[in-house]
């Protein structure tokens, strides 16, 4: 939660789960995040993951993002509450993590998202993003 204060008043702003994955993005060079239900991370138009409420009807918010291989089944296996194998993308090292479970670790999810910013980057990206 962030606080704000405005002359004489106390404005109290709650982040949404976007606007913190909003925030690491612009951590990391030409990442961007765009959708409304669902946002996608991208960078220069390789996917590294997404931002979902409700895919398919599970009533969730998760955060979707690409692994090394088998990293997903792994951390699936630690810990289940927390993550899944998103449908139709696991096979290929994609993992989900859950931000609707209460405590949510957001250094986890920034080294999470860093991590697959890594692997859809450009090599001259992660070049600058390591300087």
């Amino acid at each position: 939660m962030r606080v704000t204060t405005h002359l004489h008043s106390l404005v109290i702003v709650r982040d949404t789960s976007i606007d913190r994955v909003r925030r690491i993005c612009t951590d990391l060079p030409e990442c961007e995040v765009v959708g409304d239900q669902h946002h996608k991370l991208s960078v220069r138009g390789r996917t590294m993951g997404w931002h979902t409420v409700d895919e398919h009807g599970d009533g969730r918010i998760a955060l979707i993002v690409k692994a090394e291989r088998g990293e997903n089944a792994a951390l699936v296996s630690s810990d289940p509450a927390r993550f899944f194998m998103p449908k139709y993308v696991a096979h290929q090292g994609y993992v989900g993590v859950y931000l609707d479970t209460g405590a949510v670790d957001w250094d986890e999810i920034r080294e999470l998202v860093t991590d697959a910013y890594r692997l859809a980057a450009p090599k001259t990206l992660v070049k600058q993003l390591d300087a």
